[in-house]
């Protein structure tokens, strides 16, 4: 047996399949038998149920990530992007991030792919739009937030305080709620240093297309969550779509229109671009066609799994694994044992979960959770968030640095600073050289 398994995708997939293959196939890889190439334009794997605590300042952003060279030492890591897969010929396309294209050959392939934003042909989206996925999305979002509440404190102009002070997030799923209730929170928290700016002028909009808000936690959990988010002053807009927000003017489908600064955009996903240009099958929704044990429907060598795989639900018939980091968690570690039982030519498992339940932060000490049909919400809700995630973080390195954070913060207050230079670091430098040449 000599086989060269590539994994397209660093991500939940990607590194836990790769991490039980290393330890599974341990003789294999020391004796040159199987070989693991991992490509991705990231070194590293972000846990992302998390970055609403990097954006809040209450995680720093190295430590919500897992360096893949150091987690898995048995495979290579290959940073960049495929552009094709032709797995007629068994070989990808490889761009990595400086130089030439090239061929790299597989024996099998590991569709984790991933997903990105999933975005519409809204007017002006791009002006003032900010995604939700990404470390950088989201300590960008930071650097914002606190950059105009500067911005808010060092004008006379009341028109530029209230476009700064309005913030705008659309989508009512876990992320967009996470993200908003989490920026809330370090926002209120940030204007007691500021003369000029009350508590009562930030203002916070949350656009949500349907009826509810967090339908993963059910209706009882996701109407309690409406309840508190206006409790706390945020406008929450149900059955409400985003027309348009060309030069920061947001219009809304009720009819009401506002100038503002900063729009998340987390209204759903979709799956990487890299499936479209593949001769893999594709299901009606742009997913890779998977079946219940994780292997590409009617293709040998082949195998998907995550937000870019339509894996169906043998829990619930008809229905297809929800795109989120539970399932991928676990499908990783059945997709990792189908692979090996595939090279020793023995029976592959299909994909079962058993329903744990979804927990969700809303800030500091406030959270809500329906876990084995137990709710809880508030403080033990945020506990049980926390202690869940927790044990998710790959690595017992990552989760002592996440402790060390959480505990600190008991202590000491957040930090209120926006460091929004470091996103173009050469600006000055720049300028100074653009002043000698005057």
């Amino acid at each position: 047996m000599n086989k060269h398994i590539l994994i397209v995708g660093g991500g939940y997939v990607g590194l836990y399949t790769a991490l039980r293959l290393q330890r599974k196939l341990h003789r294999e890889l020391r004796g040159g038998e199987v070989r693991i190439t991992i490509i991705d334009p990231q070194s590293y794997m972000t846990y992302q149920p998390f970055l609403p605590e990097a954006a809040a300042g209450n995680l720093s952003p190295r430590h919500l990530v897992a360096p893949l060279r150091r987690i898995l030492p048995k495979a290579r890591i290959l940073n960049g992007m495929v552009t094709k897969i032709d797995h007629a010929e068994r070989t990808v396309t490889f761009q990595p991030a400086e130089g030439e294209p090239r061929q790299v050959a597989y024996d099998v392939i590991v569709m984790a792919a991933g997903s990105i934003s999933r975005t519409l042909p809204i007017p002006g989206l791009t002006d003032i739009g900010i995604g939700f996925k990404t470390v950088g999305e989201a300590i960008a979002l930071r650097n914002r937030v606190l950059h105009l509440l500067d911005v808010a404190e060092s004008t006379d102009d009341p028109e530029v305080k209230r476009r700064a002070l309005t913030f705008v997030v659309v989508g009512a799923g876990f992320a967009g709620v996470e993200a908003l209730a989490e920026l809330e929170d370090m926002a209120k928290d940030s204007v007691r240093y500021y003369r000029n700016i009350e508590p009562s002028d930030l203002r916070w909009v949350l656009v949500e297309a349907t009826n509810r808000v967090l339908p993963e936690v059910g209706p009882e959990m996701g109407k309690w969550t409406l309840e508190q988010l206006r409790e706390r002053g945020i406008d929450v807009k149900l059955e409400t779509r985003l027309e348009s927000c060309e030069g920061g003017r947001v219009v809304l489908s009720d009819g009401s229109e506002f100038d503002a600064e900063t729009l998340v955009w987390t209204a759903g996903v979709k799956p990487s671009p890299v499936v479209k240009d593949s001769d893999l099958p594709l299901d009606e929704r742009g997913r890779i066609k998977t079946t219940t044990m994780l292997t590409v429907a009617g293709t040998r060598d082949a195998f998907a799994a995550g937000d870019a795989a339509g894996v169906p639900d043998v829990t619930n018939p008809g229905q297809y694994c929800a795109p989120n980091a539970q399932h991928a968690v676990r499908q990783a570690k059945v997709l990792a044992d189908n692979i090996i039982r595939h090279l020793r030519g023995q029976q592959l498992v299909e994909y079962r979960h058993k329903y744990v339940g979804s927990v969700a932060g809303l800030g500091l000490h406030q959270g809500v959770a329906n876990v084995y049909g137990v709710k809880l919400r508030g403080f033990p809700a945020w506990f049980m968030h926390r202690t869940y995630h927790l044990s998710r973080v790959p690595t017992l390195n990552r989760k002592v640095r996440v402790v060390v954070d959480w505990t600190l913060a008991l202590f000491f207050k957040r930090e209120t600073i926006s460091l929004g230079e470091m996103e173009h670091p050469r600006e000055d430098f720049r300028a100074a050289v653009a002043t000698m040449r005057r």
